[in-house]
């Protein structure tokens, strides 16, 4: 009976077996949370989860009823299902008969539509053939009338045109020669015919007579011999100028290029090499020479050209080509070693101050046409407010800069100063030598920020005087060029950093003195205030502070000012702007001013170490108070801390850095001296525990001690603290645990300390006085109850709880099952 149960269960299983693809699909058809339904089914935890305790089984006859209930149900929902599908396939198939009627239906339909429509389109195409040859012949006559009219109007425009030029009827000629040229235009592929290629070889010969003719008036109205202008402004000029823009372009830029070397012809006689006005002194009388010849040509020739010819701008426009180029850059080059500092500032500034002028006045339209233009600098920008209160003192040394944020008119003439820059750039190298030698004999006339008060700990004024000189200077310096120059004086910026940094603040730290004044160790211990163990007075750890606050400052600004420097320069060049190295001078210097910090009090404390190292721990008979040498390194601390704090309030980081610092420095320091007090009794070790928590509980308030405003000490350093002091403590704890039993001994040092090195374990056992003898044997169980260490980073032990086996989880199945048919008996 159980076989064949067994095959049915067989046979059942596979007819119930789905694919994958059609149980999703009635998973979405009929979404169901019950797990019967669920295709991964799995009886045994579905009794589990019915039955999770042997107290659940109390109600298995309710259970028992509700599945019993649960499988009528389904019974009926499939009888019903199974009655319902008797007749689908004879419904299907008449419903599928039914469909392909219609098909055929609308097949013919749709036949018969499009019968019709050809025949509709054969018969719309016979009516509308004669009315496209109706059009045909209409479009047809309209392009022979067309080209008759124009025709008549071209031999009528070549007749009158010729008439014209030789009567000079310039104003009339103008209109009508753009109508001939235009109409000419619609017989381009006529010209086979010979009258149409005819008239036009006369339209050209007419416009080089034209040209030829109005060249000739222009030069006999202004005469390029002699600098005197004989002729003048007429109405016949102004109409050859209309004439001449529908000519050939050539004869426009001839009668403009004659017109501005005419009257441009002065200056090159007034501004000679051998002028004494020619030099960069008198550089103001050439600016002033041009504005009134443009406002001269205003009034005078103003009319005479057309207002899209930008005669004023072209005349300006070749004034600065002929100063740059034949003028300025030549004369400097020929008495390059008169060229002064001041006297090059001048004349960049009143040639910038042209400049700026020119991109007020005009729009630039007409640089595109020349080229001689110099391109415009990029890293031009307003800095509207910088240094406007030096403004007026410093007017020779700076060179203003255009008003215009865009100025297509800079460096068309200043570009001619950018060579002869290098007495600029040696000059700069001079001023900030001086200026480095001034920061230091102030600093030595002056003294250290006093402590205090309110220069102590801060930034130092020299190096914001430094700053804004270089400020000044790449201004400056941009304004003339954004090239080579720029890199000479970023190079010379980079000099005076590594100056400022080793000079007036490296060059400035108090030296640390290796004397200890020969103290002893009774005074170290004497709590009162003044005590002479610290080595820099308070004005030295004030002074130590600003150096570190003015390094900080430096270090920030000079990344802003390497920023800058990309900037200004051309594109080309900005990888060759590289600051790195001067950051880093000001991050050593910070690291030695907080070194020199940590070391000051690390050295003060050291006596308090050594007594507490001497003292005899074996002999104490009681625990008190915190002993005295504890009592001397709060004093130290209490001293120098509150200082540091206050005098680097504006550089919090570099405050938690330095007691970071001392933290690491001081505890193992502390450790080692630990090690040293021996031997210890039980007494003299709780002694010794007191006095390491005490220790313990000052370096936790190290950041706040002394301080009115209690704030919580960083994560980072309460983690160094607690590590270290929590050592130190353990030490304490191993040397006052009996060292009998010995296995007993050993495992709690390891638990403790986990320290696997001997020489830390000889050290304690030292501290506890043992004898040689006993040291030996205690060292080789050390050795032996080491843990071996992992031979591989996957062999660490771990703790795991393994799941039951296949055969403990069919026992408690059938113990379920006898359970289950117990209740229902």
């Amino acid at each position: 009976m159980e076989e064949d149960e067994l095959e049915f269960v067989e046979d059942l299983d596979a007819i119930l077996h789905l694919s994958p693809e059609v149980q999703l699909a009635i998973e979405q058809v009929f979404p169901s949370q019950d797990p019967l339904d669920r295709a991964d089914f799995n009886a045994v935890e579905y009794i589990n989860t019915l039955f999770p305790t042997e107290q659940s089984l109390a109600n298995i006859d309710e259970v028992v009823n509700k599945i019993r209930l649960k499988i009528r149900r389904l019974d009926d929902n499939i009888r019903t299902v199974v009655r319902g599908q008797t007749n689908v396939g004879q419904d299907g198939r008449q419903a599928l008969e039914e469909a392909q009627k219609a098909i055929q239906q609308l097949f013919g339909k749709i036949k018969d539509i499009k019968d019709k429509a050809e025949k509709s389109e054969q018969m719309v195409k016979e009516i509308t053939r004669d009315i496209k040859q109706l059009d045909h012949a209409k479009r047809h006559l309209t392009t022979s009338i067309t080209t008759l009219n124009h025709l008549h109007m071209l031999a009528g425009g070549v007749d009158s045109l010729e008439a014209m030029t030789r009567k000079r009827q310039y104003g009339e000629v103008a209109n009508l020669l753009q109508g001939v040229v235009n109409v000419l235009e619609h017989f381009q592929k006529y010209m086979g015919i010979p009258q149409i290629r005819q008239l036009s070889e006369r339209v050209k010969a007419a416009q080089s007579e034209l040209g030829t003719q109005i060249l000739a008036d222009f030069e006999e109205a202004f005469p390029s011999q002699g600098s005197k202008r004989t002729g003048g402004p007429s109405i016949v000029l102004r109409d050859a100028c209309l004439v001449a823009n529908v000519l050939d372009p050539r004869i426009k830029q001839e009668i403009i290029k004659k017109f501005i070397r005419q009257h441009l012809s002065e200056y090159l006689v007034l501004f000679q090499e051998n002028q004494d006005v020619a030099w960069l002194d008198k550089i103001d009388r050439r600016y002033a020479w041009i504005k009134r010849q443009l406002v001269d040509y205003e009034e005078k020739y103003g009319r005479m050209f057309p207002e899209e010819w930008c005669m004023t701008e072209r005349i300006a426009v070749e004034f600065c080509h002929i100063t740059r180029c034949q003028q300025l850059a030549k004369l400097m080059r020929t008495r390059a070693r008169e060229i002064e500092v001041k006297l090059l500032l001048f004349a960049i500034q009143r040639t910038t101050n042209f400049e700026g002028l020119l991109a007020k006045r005009f729009t630039g339209s007409t640089l595109s046409d020349t080229t001689f233009f110099c391109p415009t600098n990029p890293f031009l920008e307003d800095e509207s407010g910088d240094d406007n209160a030096s403004e007026k003192d410093e007017d020779l040394d700076r060179p203003k800069k255009p008003k215009a944020p865009d100025n297509p008119f800079h460096g068309i003439i200043s570009k001619c100063f950018e060579p002869h820059l290098y007495v600029y750039i040696e000059s700069q190298d001079k001023n900030l030598g001086e200026l480095i030698d001034r920061f230091v004999a102030d600093f030595r006339a002056q003294g250290p920020p006093k402590s205090g008060t309110e220069e102590g700990g801060a930034v130092l004024p020299s190096c914001a005087d430094l700053f804004v000189y270089y400020k000044k200077c790449m201004v400056q310096c941009s304004q003339l060029s954004t090239g080579e120059p720029m890199i000479a004086l970023a190079t010379i910026f980079q000099k005076y950093l590594r100056e400022y940094a080793w000079k007036i603040l490296s060059g400035n730290l108090p030296k640390t003195s290796t004397n200890s004044g020969g103290l002893t160790i009774t005074s170290l211990l004497k709590e009162k205030e003044g005590s002479e163990v610290a080595k820099f007075t308070m004005d030295e750890l004030c002074l130590i502070c600003s150096v570190l606050s003015t390094a900080e400052y430096c270090l920030a600004t000079t990344q802003q000012l390497e920023e800058k420097l990309k900037e200004k320069v051309d594109a080309s060049l900005m990888e060759r702007i590289n600051l790195t190295g001067e950051m880093d001078t000001f991050s050593t210097v910070i690291s030695n001013s907080i070194q020199l910090l940590v070391q000051d009090l690390d050295s003060a404390c050291d006596p308090a170490l050594t007594a507490m190292s001497k003292m005899p721990w074996q002999s104490v008979e009681h625990v008190g108070d915190q002993s005295p040498y504890v009592t001397s390194v709060i004093m130290h601390i209490k001293q120098n801390v509150p200082i540091i704090r206050d005098n680097l309030a504006a550089t919090r980081k570099y405050f938690t850095q330095f007691c970071i610092k001392f933290t690491n420095s001081f505890i193992p320091k502390f450790i080692n001296h630990l090690f040293r007090c021996k031997p210890i009794s039980m007494v003299g070790a709780e002694q010794l525990l007191l006095d390491t928590h005490s220790l313990k509980t000052v370096l936790l308030d190290l950041p706040s001690i002394g301080s009115q405003v209690l704030r919580k000490a960083p994560a980072s350093y309460t983690k160094i603290v607690v590590k270290g002091m929590t050592r130190a403590e353990m030490i304490l704890k191993v040397v006052m645990a009996p060292h009998e039993p010995l296995v007993v001994f050993v495992d709690n040092y390891i638990k403790l300390l986990a320290d696997g090195n001997p020489e830390t374990f000889q050290k304690i056992l030292d501290m506890k006085g043992l004898k040689r003898s006993e040291q030996n044997s205690m060292l080789e169980l050390f050795r032996q109850r080491l843990p071996t260490p992992p031979s591989g980073p996957d062999s660490a032990p771990s703790l795991s709880f393994s799941a039951p086996t296949p055969e403990q989880e069919s026992s408690r199945i059938r113990k379920l099952e006898k359970l289950i048919k117990k209740r229902i008996q």
